[in-house]
Order: structure tokens, then sequence, then C-alpha cells
């Protein structure tokens, strides 16, 4: 399992011959450390005195993302390993046996079967990481404000994520046939890849009003 390797073991063998792990595992190590950025503003927030002002409500709301930023790490540190594994099943498709009109029949239809699953994962990254935006805006809202670099980083990280695991998709999806269900993921990731951006610009202009400098 890629997400269990140390650091320095991980990026040697993204450096490697090996096409796994490749982009998409990249794009959802990128996306674990923008909530766990999320997390730790919350973490340097909760107990401190501009948090012990804050009404209950805001109190209550960041309680419960700090939560769902901490589970959203884990999540996408195991969209590391399904992406890896969604990209092992369609190579294992094209060894299919190819001697019979039969046979290139399953072996087509596995292979197609093989492309959209691995056209799924990071589909399903890149949606994940645009809901992350909900808190890390959160984090940079009411956050501790000598952390607020980093709920932008949180933001740079989130939509580096949510753009690499679309390339993914693209890449994938170029070799599907079903013209359906093309042109229905492309609105999907068109779309947040747009709204993704708007909402990156729009903290990133919190924090450096913040930051003044």
């Amino acid at each position: 399992m890629f997400k269990n390797l140390m650091v320095k073991d991980f990026v040697s063998e993204l450096a490697s011959n090996s096409p796994a792990p490749g982009g998409g595992s990249t794009a959802a190590l990128a996306a674990s450390l923008g909530s766990a950025l999320s997390s730790m503003v919350f973490n340097l927030t909760i107990g401190k005195k501009t948090f012990n002002e804050l009404n209950d409500e805001i109190k209550q709301l960041i309680f419960t993302q700090l939560k769902e930023s901490a589970q959203s790490k884990e999540d996408f540190l195991s969209l590391i390993d399904k992406d890896t594994e969604a990209f092992m099943i369609l190579m294992a498709s094209f060894k299919l046996p190819k001697d019979t009109k039969d046979e290139i029949a399953v072996r087509s239809a596995k292979i197609q079967e093989g492309y959209k699953g691995a056209t799924e994962v990071p589909l399903e990254m890149a949606d994940k990481a645009y809901k992350a935006y909900d808190y890390i805006m959160t984090a940079c809202t009411y956050g501790n404000k000598n952390a607020i670099s980093d709920a932008g980083v949180a933001a740079l990280m989130t939509q580096s994520a949510i753009e690499a695991a679309v390339l993914n998709v693209r890449i994938n999806l170029s070799s599907i046939k079903d013209e359906d269900y093309k042109q229905r993921v492309k609105k999907q990731y068109e779309e947040l890849v747009a709204n993704g951006v708007k909402r990156k610009e729009k903290i990133l202009s919190i924090v450096n009003i913040e930051i003044g400098c």
C-alpha cells in the first residue's frame, strides 16, 4: 500500500520507471495535505482567546469541520491506492486473450470497463477535493490568524489536486467510446475546475488581505 510508505520511499517510487503510483496518486496526496493543513488550522484555533469569543454556532461549525477535514485526510490517503488499483485493473484487461471473436469482444468490453474505472476514481477525488473548500473557507475566516497562510496553502493544494485529478480523468476518458458518458463526465469536471478556481481565489484574497504584504 503506497499510502503507508515513508515520504522518501513514496517519492522514490514515484520517480521510478514503474507507471504506478503516478499522477492520480499524487493528486490524492495533494488533497490529503490540503485537508491536513485545514485540520491544523482548526487545532491551532480551538481553545484560543479568539475562539472563545466566537458564538456557539461558529464554534460547533469548527468542531464539526475539524472532524470532516480529519476524515477527508484519511479518505484521500486511501485514494492513493485506489487510483493505483484502478490502473492495474485496466492494465490487466489488455493482457486478456484475443485469439477468437468472442475473446476479442470480451477483452474489448473489459478494456472499456477498465477505462471507466480509471476515470471514476480521479473524478471522485476531484469532487471530494472540491467539497474540502467548505472547511478551508471556515479555517480561513475563523481560524487562528497566525496560521492563515496555512489555510491559503490548503486552498492551493486542493485546487492542484482537483486539476491534477481532472487530467487523469481526461486521459482515460479519451479512450472511452460511450459518448453520453464522456459528455456527462466532461460537464462535471469542467464545473469542478471552474468553480474550484473561484473558491481558491476567494480564499487567497482573504489570506492576502490578512497577511498584508
